[in-house]
């Protein structure tokens, strides 16, 4: 099962809340700050703040602790409890803003000061009367939970319908080539995670829109893209997704093209959009499930060490030491014993938990957990090293005030897992770790080796910047509620030239059949992650001196910063810093950059673009798509870059 790490649990329970104290507040006004000298007044914000952030910590880490109880063992009473506890925070949240802007510290000349009190004056959806924001985690902890305990009807045999997403209906949708049976399980998840989900969202978008207002921001969607500090940041974005679709198109063109040889053309069109339920994924996010049907050099063996840990006795805890020990080469921290105590690393058989992997700060004394149905594979041994490196980012910046122990930038800490798992992945970190008895591959595994990772890379680039680019429309009321499911799919045929199996109606609604959407994760951290992830493994490889631009024995793809204390110095510095600075300065001071830059990934796959260019050229390719079919053509305006 292809998952994707979150950091932080629902964002509604998760936003950059501020818990109160009872303490009265000194407010400054201008003729006040005039007359005081400037270091009583730094000592008395300073004051103000390290007791509000230990409040803060106290706050966060109780809500997380119901947070994680909820989501390691999913019943309806640690549903309430979750809730009532945000609930009672939400309150306090509310007085202690209120105290911030009274404060005047916003206007500090001191630019720490300053920027704790900008992010803490920040109510979020606390801004809601109580009896909304109740409605509104209710919403959501209903689709979290209908998500979580879905199940579905085996295919063409008699039997109880129990198969749940992971690993039962995943497990088919990547082995079975049998269009009818992937169908099948198609249609299943979305009626079942989907359509009944539709009240519990339109409640969620009522109550979003309506905590955007009272927080001064004309949409939802607004208040999400205020979190980068860049008022260019989504016309950036666009930039960057137009500068990987001409990839994208390559390896679009090139991936219809072999699964209509394969299934034939009456189930893949020679133009048009791919049918998502043949690639190996629910959501279509991410095609390597598929890969068989469509590798480059199909003679070549890919890296697969799954026999080999089998081999080597491997389990899950194995695989948990092993990217520990990555960390530690570097010369950065070693997981704490309570990791080890508390994490719930394997599925238990005794209850209901939400196998969605992800990586928790519970802000006290480096307790640091993983929640994640383990098994002992090749794909999890990166999923293990990319959780890890979250859990890495919040040891590193555990000194922070609390409300700086977060990424400055929502894509820098996805990026951050990321880029450890592409090093863990090199055939010569395999090799040095006595997994593989191959360092470097010959130019046919190694175009195969990069289109693997293009299946997974560059194909997640437009679907994530589909699910953000249509909760955007929804949030900021450009589309009719009755066309919402339409909406939907054309959004992802315009973007991706993926389609549903079958025809979808606005009497369905499939949106909530993907865990972010249910969870209210905003979605563009992760294409920023995409695109941080190269930037950040360039930087990182140029400081263990294993890359060096055009020479092929020190390309990006076999880069390996494995024992490089130089590479973890660095490392530690920029992770060191959470949030107490912009994030464009961070990314300076690391790589000496300052925006989202997509060439470090172009660098990356240029091997593959130039190969797929050329075999698309070769086998007289149709590049491109038309609109889909499968919804009414006339559900919403184009929504184009």
């Amino acid at each position: 099962m292809k998952t994707r790490g979150i950091i932080l649990l629902p964002k509604l329970l998760l936003l950059l809340a501020l818990l109160s104290s009872r303490v009265p507040v000194r407010a400054y006004s201008a003729d006040t700050v005039g007359s005081c000298s400037s270091n009583s007044l730094k000592s008395d914000a300073r004051t103000f703040f390290e007791h509000e952030n230990e409040l803060l910590r106290q706050r966060r880490r109780n809500e997380f602790l119901t947070s994680y109880e909820y989501n390691t063992n999913v019943t309806e009473d640690n549903r309430k409890a979750m809730i009532a506890v945000a609930t009672s925070n939400a309150a306090a949240n509310k007085e202690m803003t209120r105290n911030v802007i009274a404060s005047g510290y916003v206007d500090s000349s001191d630019e720490d000061i300053k920027r704790q009190a900008t992010i803490l004056g920040d109510l979020g959806i606390d801004v809601l009367p109580e009896s909304d924001y109740k409605e509104l985690l209710n919403a959501v902890s209903l689709m979290q939970s209908n998500y979580a305990t879905a199940t579905v009807c085996p295919y063409n045999k008699e039997g109880k319908c129990t198969l749940q997403l992971e690993p039962h209906i995943q497990e088919r949708l990547s082995d079975s080539r049998d269009p009818k049976e992937l169908k099948h399980y198609w249609r299943q998840w979305y009626d079942k995670a989907g359509t009944p989900m539709r009240e519990n969202f339109k409640k969620y978008i009522e109550m979003t829109r309506k905590s955007a207002r009272l927080n001064g921001y004309s949409s939802y969607a607004d208040y999400w893209i205020h979190f980068y500090e860049d008022s260019e940041f989504e016309a950036n974005l666009d930039k960057v997704y137009k500068a990987i679709l001409p990839l994208y198109r390559e390896i679009h063109g090139y991936v219809r093209y072999r699964l209509r040889s394969y299934y034939g053309d009456e189930i893949v069109p020679e133009n048009g959009n791919i049918p998502m339920h043949l690639l190996g994924n629910m959501w279509a996010q991410q095609w390597d499930n598929a890969l068989p049907l469509f590798t480059p050099y199909p003679e070549k063996p890919f890296i697969d060490v799954t026999s080999e840990m089998l081999r080597q006795n491997f389990t899950v805890r194995k695989l948990f030491e092993l990217g520990d020990e990555f960390f530690k080469s570097l010369g950065m921290r070693a997981l704490p014993k309570s990791f080890w105590d508390l994490s719930v690393l394997t599925r238990p058989a005794d209850r209901e938990i939400i196998c969605h992997a992800s990586a928790w700060d519970l802000y006290q004394d480096s307790d640091v957990r993983i929640k994640m149905c383990t098994d002992v594979n090749t794909h999890y041994l990166y999923v293990v090293h990319h959780e890890l490196g979250h859990i890495q980012y919040y040891l590193q910046y555990e000194k922070q005030p609390t409300v700086f122990r977060a990424a400055p930038n929502p894509g820098f800490h996805e990026a951050v897992g990321d880029v450890i798992a592409l090093s863990v992945a090199t055939p010569k970190h395999l090799k040095s770790i006595g997994l593989s008895d191959v360092g470097k591959l010959d130019d046919e595994s190694r175009i195969n080796e990069l289109f693997k990772n293009a299946l997974k890379k560059i194909v997640f680039l437009p679907f994530a910047y589909t699910m953000d680019k249509y909760r955007y429309a929804i949030f900021r009321g450009e589309v009719e509620e009755s066309k919402w499911n339409c909406a939907f799919w054309q959004m992802r045929s315009e973007f991706s030239g993926v389609e549903p199996p079958i025809q979808r109606t606005d009497a369905d609604f499939d949106p909530p059949a993907k865990y972010h959407i249910d969870a209210d994760v905003e979605y563009l951290r992760y294409f920023a992650a995409h695109i941080f992830q190269f930037q950040f493994l360039r930087a990182l490889c140029t400081k263990a001196g294993q890359y060096v631009k055009g020479d092929p024995e020190k390309s990006l793809d076999n880069c390996d910063i494995y024992n490089s204390k130089e590479a973890g110095e660095a490392f530690s510095k920029f992770l060191s810093l959470g949030a107490s600075v912009h994030w464009k300065k961070a990314l300076n001071e690391f790589t000496g950059e300052t925006e989202m830059d997509p060439s470090a990934l172009m660098e990356y796959f240029e091997p593959l673009t130039k190969w797929l260019q050329a075999e698309n050229q070769r086998l007289k390719v149709p590049i491109g798509w038309g609109d889909t079919d499968k919804v009414a053509g006339d559900c919403c305006p184009t929504f184009s870059t």
